[in-house]
């Protein structure tokens, strides 16, 4: 190996173990209060997103290739440590030089589709452009787009159009994540001054005419998506920074008529910026205390990474199937991060937790999908959802890894109509029950595997 290369790779272990070490450190908290959209038409498209419960968030880009966490290594904020041998701009050069490498050949959507629709996802978020500034689709606004260096020759170099196309063909609902900011851009870090963090990297008062040249340049990339891609149901902005609180004002009211005069009933999700354009919240890699009364969703990776990376730290699909149960319950939606390799395939190792979710959703998804909160939703392992009528309760025991199973399940309150009234959700065998005052006992079946399950009670 030359030593070029091995410099390289040294860069790589070193960028990954610590961005690794300060990812937890940029966690978008939610915002404290909500306010519901005036508009009707976004309100019935909230509430059908809500009976969804289950998406999935793709980060795909640049950063696939050396195989780090999304964009964050050209940032020069104190928690991010880069190898001392190479300059910043080295750096940023040698990033920003994937775009040549960045060919992946083995794309394939309808794959990530029919694999992500099997484990019982609804609604798909992509990521057509992060932080870096790098376009999944044929932006007219630049070049620095997948569509334009190393994957230009492909028939499917225009990637959100094809993704776009394979998942709404399975039904999912469409939405695209946005990067707010753009470190690519000379409208938003401007070679004339060095990069201050994250933000904007010259005087906004000073140079009102390039920052205006950075709301156009935003303004169209984002019709650009909403106008060529046919149906989008969500407008996902991420980059919270980047708003009138922090002094760059990219004139939200602006965009957002844009939006929905090309799609109707956009649901629009500026990040941690309350007001009528954060349409639901988005509590990243946590779920909230308590219920919450307005529509939210608890993003999640699937490893401790939202992209590709080398050697991840995978969740098991109990995990993720107990966490799904809990938001759930809590009345939210949750979107699990899953990041394509560098070829444009979905791993084998996600592959197998994804089939194995989503066979638990098939046999138990009656307790999730088209579910509402009930007023007592947790009581030890058991968390509860209800049908929208009220006729019919779910008792969703949550089962922990490496635990036995166990032959009788109780819980306080919520009691069934009568000791009848109580079936195993996956098969509709009617189970034991025994209800002394307020507590309630299930007999469980004998032979039952480990792992979550879902009973039906009657009211």
């Amino acid at each position: 190996m030359s030593s070029y290369r091995t410099f390289l790779l040294t860069i790589l272990i070193l960028a990954l173990s610590a961005f690794r070490a300060g990812a937890q450190g940029n966690v978008h908290e939610r915002s404290d209060t909500y306010q519901w959209p005036a508009d009707a038409q976004v309100v019935e498209r909230l509430h059908h997103w809500q009976d969804q419960k289950f998406g999935v968030l793709i980060h795909w880009g640049l950063y696939a290739v050396p195989g780090i966490v999304e964009s964050w290594s050209i940032c020069d904020e104190d928690w991010i440590t880069r190898d001392t041998t190479m300059t910043y701009q080295q750096y940023k050069d040698w990033y920003w030089g994937h775009a040549e490498q960045f060919n992946p050949v083995d794309f394939d959507p309808e794959q990530w589709a029919s694999v992500l629709h099997d484990a019982g996802m609804k609604y798909v978020i992509f990521t057509t452009k992060h932080h870096d500034g790098f376009c999944m689709y044929d932006s007219r606004q630049t070049d620095f787009t997948i569509a334009r260096h190393a994957f230009a020759g492909h028939p499917r170099r225009d990637v959100l159009r094809h993704v776009l196309e394979a998942f709404r063909a399975k039904g999912f609902m469409a939405g695209t994540y946005f990067s707010k900011p753009d470190w690519h851009s000379q409208y938003y870090w401007w070679d004339v001054y060095p990069t201050k963090g994250r933000n904007v990297n010259y005087p906004i008062k000073k140079y009102p005419w390039r920052w205006q040249q950075f709301k156009d340049f935003t303004y169209n990339q984002i019709e650009e998506i909403m106008s060529r891609y046919g149906q989008v149901d969500i407008l996902w902005l991420d980059g919270g920074w980047v708003c009138a609180e922090n002094h760059q004002d990219i004139d939200m009211d602006r965009i957002a008529r844009m939006a929905r005069n090309h799609q109707p009933g956009l649901i629009i999700v500026d990040r941690t910026i309350h007001g009528p354009y954060e349409n639901y919240q988005t509590p990243e890699r946590t779920v909230p205390d308590t219920q919450l009364d307005y529509p939210w969703e608890s993003c999640i990776p699937l490893s401790d990474d939202w992209g590709y990376v080398r050697n991840p730290r995978w969740k098991t699909s109990q995990q993720v199937i107990n966490t799904l149960i809990e938001i759930v319950a809590k009345g939210g939606n949750m979107v699990l991060g899953v990041g394509p390799t560098p070829e444009g395939i979905i791993q084998p190792e996600v592959v197998q937790r994804l089939s194995e979710i989503g066979r638990w959703m098939r046999a138990n998804g009656k307790a999730i999908y088209n579910t509402v909160p009930t007023a007592h939703y947790h009581d030890g392992d058991i968390w509860f959802t209800a049908s929208k009528d009220g006729k019919k309760l779910y008792a969703i025991y949550r089962h922990q890894d490496g635990s036995p199973f166990p032959t009788q399940i109780s819980w306080k309150n919520n009691k069934p109509r009568n000791s009848r009234s109580v079936r195993l959700l996956q098969d509709g065998r009617r189970l034991k029950c025994h209800v002394q005052g307020d507590m309630v006992t299930v007999t469980m079946p004998q032979g039952m595997k480990p792992g979550s399950v879902a009973i039906e009670i009657i009211r």
